[in-house]
């Protein structure tokens, strides 16, 4: 992938040095050379509109008499620029931010929402960038919005909820290939925010509810399922010990005479109710 690009770049600016390479002829050199001797009979006024200086973060394009001059794009540095035939365009190199608008798209699922995003890219080649393309920076912000809406438009609402690393890729990819002829280099791409309508949000709401309701009931009824395996055990361990039943009565007392002191409860044994009834039969 990056061999292909490299490709393309090479392309390009092999193309725009066949273009460069035929010069600027005859006349064309007389006058520059009209153009010096001006600069020459003018000094020192003519000295601060020839000094041009190049800052780190820039590159300039330089013009002669409409061709651009062999080399590509120069800087950073102090450079002379004859008047009249001679004319420089500043690129600069730093890196570049801007917000994609909110897009209305149309999911695959025929759900419409609302996505905004952030595109981050530099300038990689200045020649193409001034050679090729009108306004690079114009161009980018319109084909990030198209972009954007091409690839959400073959994504389920889903998809586009739960995979935006993978949808801020593919736009990267994207973009980086279409600017390529514009010496843009796409660094990253991310999705901001997806905002949904307000009846879809409350349906949304709605099922996740019913879903965690659901799933409480079924974690209670588990819960009580294992209470039951859990009492039953204790019964079945309590009936082989007569007297562990006694100790689970005097337990019982100590538990509620520490929570309510007013309360007072006698254990009575059963088989001593049974010896009343059988009395009374």
């Amino acid at each position: 992938m990056v061999q292909t690009k490299n490709g393309r770049t090479e392309e390009y600016q092999t193309q725009l040095k066949a273009e460069v390479s035929e010069g600027i002829g005859c006349c064309g050199w007389i006058l520059v050379f009209f153009s010096f001797l001006f600069t020459l009979l003018t000094l020192p006024l003519s000295i601060w509109m020839c000094i041009k200086i190049v800052k780190e973060y820039e590159r300039v394009v330089i013009f002669r008499l409409g061709r651009m001059v062999p080399g590509g794009a120069k800087g950073p540095g102090l450079y002379c620029i004859l008047p009249c035939t001679t004319s420089f365009i500043r690129v600069d190199i730093r890196t570049i931010s801007f917000d994609i608008p909110p897009q209305e798209v149309l999911t695959k699922d025929s759900v419409t929402v609302s996505v905004d995003g952030v595109v981050y890219y530099h300038v990689q080649n200045a020649t193409l960038a001034v050679a090729n393309i009108t306004n690079a920076d114009a161009a980018t912000r319109l084909l990030a919005q198209t972009t954007l809406r091409n690839v959400l438009g073959t994504k389920n609402l889903a998809e586009i909820l739960s995979d935006r690393e993978e949808i801020a890729h593919n736009m990267q990819s994207t973009l980086d290939d279409a600017t390529d002829a514009w010496g843009i280099k796409v660094e990253r791409v991310e999705i901001k925010d997806v905002k949904l309508p307000l009846q879809l949000q409350r349906a949304m709401a709605a099922e996740a509810e019913a879903t965690r309701e659901a799933r409480a009931k079924v974690i209670a009824a588990e819960g009580e399922m294992n209470a039951s395996r859990a009492l039953k055990e204790a019964s079945m361990v309590i009936a082989e010990s007569p007297s562990a039943l006694q100790l689970r009565y005097l337990q019982t007392l100590n538990t509620i005479a520490a929570e309510k002191n007013s309360t007072i409860i006698f254990p009575l044994p059963i088989d001593l109710l049974q010896a009343f009834t059988g009395s009374r039969k």
